[in-house]
């Protein structure tokens, strides 16, 4: 009985995933590519430029011999900071604050949600609210701080409100547009299948707009932090508004430093959150090409 032995050459060659003794798996090129500097230069680009702006702020106000209740050193703001952390205060106003934007930021999004959906799906509704909304929309939301104030009360209530309205507006526009993106050869298609507005919505408008919602997200979640910082700038009791002023009365410039430190680590760690759901969630799309993502 005759019998073909295969060679170690021939097992390489037929063995899936393999050409010859060389893997072929497609993740290998990607992984790669996430590393080359040349393909993400500002992996060394966006830390090397933060050392050289501390470096170079460090060594300019010695030299100019800046005093530091005009503008401290970063090592004067780096022991500011590790001090507040130190502090179970610090980290109660910290609390508040972040209470405030995200619950803020929730009644925003809901509300920009089911409004925009209205306003793009009901024509009715567009013409009746658009105008209201647009002229909404002019009037500066910080001066509605202190009316929040006067309405709700010094405490939560009113910087929950005035993060919600900062960060409604954004998600609103952006869930209008998104929805309005839709293919409208796709949705031609759908009714001509006998599709109902309810289905159009869920198979193409919605998919659509979602790049958008997120885009939406990612400003609005900057905007509720901007939102109950300035609610408490107004009146508060706690919070990182309120301490802010604090160390301003005190002439503590180092530590409002080190406070827009932990406010920009807060709008850092929201935005990455968002982001990271968006890639998730809408991994389709062309993120480069929805503005604010």
């Amino acid at each position: 009985m005759n019998t073909v032995q295969q060679t170690p050459e021939t097992d390489a060659v037929d063995a899936p995933g393999t050409v010859g003794t060389e893997t072929t798996d497609p993740v290998a090129p990607q992984a790669r590519r996430r590393f080359d500097l040349r393909e993400r230069p500002e992996v060394v680009l966006v830390p090397l430029v933060f050392v050289a702006v501390l470096a170079i702020w460090e060594v300019g106000v010695r030299v100019l011999d800046v005093e530091a209740f005009v503008l401290p050193p970063p090592s004067a703001i780096w022991d500011s900071l590790l001090l507040q952390l130190e502090s179970d205060q610090f980290w109660g106003h910290v609390r508040v604050t972040t209470q405030e934007a995200a619950i803020g930021f929730a009644i925003g999004v809901v509300s920009a949600i089911v409004l925009g959906t209205a306003i793009s799906q009901i024509r009715i509704v567009e013409k009746t609210l658009m105008p209201y909304i647009v002229a909404f929309q002019t009037v500066p939301k910080v001066a509605l701080a202190p009316l929040f104030v006067v309405w709700f009360g010094f405490g939560l209530t009113s910087k929950i409100v005035m993060a919600a309205v900062i960060s409604f507006f954004p998600m609103l526009i952006n869930v209008i547009e998104g929805l309005r993106s839709a293919d409208s050869d796709r949705i031609q298609m759908l009714k001509v299948f006998g599709a109902g507005r309810l289905q159009v919505f869920r198979k193409v408008q919605l998919p659509s707009a979602m790049p958008f919602i997120f885009a939406g997200l990612d400003i609005g979640i900057v905007f509720a932090i901007l939102g109950a910082v300035v609610g408490e700038f107004i009146g508060a009791q706690e919070g990182l508004g309120y301490l802010l002023l604090q160390t301003n009365y005190n002439f503590d410039i180092a530590g409002m430093f080190a406070i827009l430190v932990v406010l920009s680590l807060m709008g850092l760690i929201a935005h990455a959150a968002i982001r990271l759901i968006q890639k998730r969630v809408t991994f389709w799309a062309d993120q480069s090409r929805v503005i604010g993502a």
